[in-house]
């Protein structure tokens, strides 16, 4: 069983004792196409998962940018499995803004627990009947399904968008999941057929932590006094950041106690591209961080977040995955021939970085467009 009176270090420390073993299994996770059960185990022994999980269901009493802090970490392991880590996690915690009696429903038998997402509304249908509602349909990018017992998806009602909560038993998992990155986050689709979700199940996505303050009520816990949409996607970003950070470890490594003429220590070409990749890296860390602690701040003490701020935290989400997207493509391009060979980790952190960056929010053209648009005085014309 955890502490719940874990400390931070505490837990940075488990992450990080458990990613030699990640990192002996990357290879056949990106294999077997999904994270394997020992390592789903290994995250749920440690206690790591449960940062997300609200406190009145046995989550930990700790700040929930310890669960980034630890996603980075397990990602610099195995991005497929840091990547799992850290949805499941953030799921854990969005299920607090559902009413108790959905909570109760799939936190009935331990924190432990896991649930995968398909949060846009896919190809489905959507019926309201009485008592909730008859839903159909096929959703794509479910990481972390195999694993999971329950999925949240997306789906579109005259209100607008609204998030719904199924059990194992109520929908199919397609094995879709043959791509370049991120193989082993077994990311596949989801298909529901004629399946009733009662009303409890249901909640309306922008008004979570913004107008319905259900989780508030309930955890009187700051991560359920701001918008959902606030806080959502940085757990798409540590991992991110996690595998910059092996990226650069693992170039280190590579040249440290090398010499001669070409790509070696002594090359100044190497130096300088080491030196940009880690202050890239230390920037977007401390960015995500600072992003973090000021929606915190404003969250305990109850202020309102303004277009601009939303429009702002969505542009830098953008903005650290691109970084991150930089600092490993620039020691990528130094790393030689032998990087391409599929032995070498380097060729992993390249595919798994370019598979990250993949979703609109983290394409600055998309996901930073916002910020632009409001700052001109213009009203935002999409999602922040």
């Amino acid at each position: 069983m955890a502490d719940q009176a874990l400390t931070l270090d505490e837990l940075l420390k488990r992450a990080s004792a458990m990613v030699p073993g990640l990192k002996e299994r990357a290879a056949h996770t990106e294999l077997l196409r999904r994270v394997p059960d020992e390592s789903v185990q290994d995250i749920l022994a440690s206690g790591l998962h449960r940062i997300g999980v609200p406190r009145r269901f046995g989550g930990l009493d700790v700040e929930y940018g310890s669960m980034l802090e630890a996603g980075a970490v397990l990602s610099s392991g195995c991005a497929s499995t840091g990547w799992c880590y850290s949805i499941w996690s953030a799921h854990s915690w969005l299920i607090g803004f559902w009413p108790l009696e959905a909570q109760q429903e799939v936190f009935g038998d331990g924190p432990d627990v896991l649930c995968s997402s398909s949060l846009n509304p896919g190809v489905s249908t959507l019926e309201k009947v009485t008592g909730g509602y008859r839903l159909s349909g096929h959703w794509k990018f479910s990481s972390g399904s195999d694993a999971a017992a329950w999925v949240m998806l997306g789906g579109n009602t005259p209100g607008g968008l609204v998030w719904m909560l199924l059990p194992r038993s109520d929908y199919e998992i397609i094995d879709t999941w043959f791509v370049s990155g991120l193989k082993g986050t077994g990311s596949k689709d989801i298909v529901v057929e004629d399946v009733f979700v009662p009303g409890h199940r249901v909640t309306e996505s922008r008004k979570a932590g913004d107008g319905d303050w259900t989780g508030w009520d309930i955890h009187q816990d700051d991560r359920y006094r701001m918008p959902a949409l606030v806080l959502l996607g940085w757990d798409l970003v540590a991992p991110m950041i996690g595998i910059t950070m092996a990226m650069i470890d693992e170039f280190t490594q590579r040249l440290t106690g090398t010499s001669g003429p070409g790509r070696t220590a002594d090359s100044e070409g190497v130096q300088v591209r080491l030196s940009q990749s880690s202050a890239e890296l230390d920037a977007a860390r401390a960015l995500m961080r600072a992003d973090i602690r000021e929606t915190f701040k404003k969250a305990r003490n109850g202020e309102a977040f303004s277009t601009l701020e939303r429009a702002r935290f969505r542009r830098d989400k953008a903005f650290v995955a691109q970084s991150c997207l930089s600092s490993v493509n620039r020691l990528f391009e130094l790393s030689g021939g032998h990087a391409i060979f599929d032995s070498s980790a380097f060729q992993r952190h390249h595919r798994d970085i370019q598979a990250a960056v993949r979703r609109d929010g983290f394409i600055m053209e998309l996901g930073g467009l916002q910020y632009g648009r409001v700052a001109l005085g213009l009203e935002p014309n999409g999602r922040i």
